[in-house]
């Protein structure tokens, strides 16, 4: 599983950032997760409620925002966030010179910080 390796990386990032803004405790996580990044959401909570305890997050909420792909046709210009089944075609000309402007990473979106008075 992954995504105990991706939680203890965000963890570290985590307690670096709160560290430098001298953060007495870490209230919310916001985590970004692309459809297509690989990571299964339900594990990487678990993950993270694992991973918390006794650290400065022990008490934090993370909130998962899943991102749909969004694709960039490089004929036409359009982008589209493909419905159904992924396709990389575009669906205003039907190119399949597209790429993937988003929806297949998981980055750290935003954290609450409680600051030492």
């Amino acid at each position: 599983m992954h995504e105990f390796s991706i939680v203890s990386s965000l963890m570290s990032l985590i307690e670096d950032y709160a560290r430098r803004h001298n953060a007495k405790k870490v209230t919310k996580v916001v985590v970004g997760i692309g459809v297509l990044s690989g990571v299964e959401p339900d594990l990487l909570k678990i993950a993270f409620d694992t991973f918390k305890e006794k650290t400065i997050c022990e008490e934090a909420e993370l909130v998962l925002e899943i991102e749909e792909v969004t694709l960039k046709c490089r004929d036409c210009g359009v982008q589209s966030q493909p419905e159904g089944r992924f396709s990389r075609k575009c669906p205003h000309c039907g190119s399949l010179n597209t790429e993937i402007i988003s929806g297949q990473d998981l980055r750290l979106k935003s954290l609450e910080l409680e600051l030492e008075d």
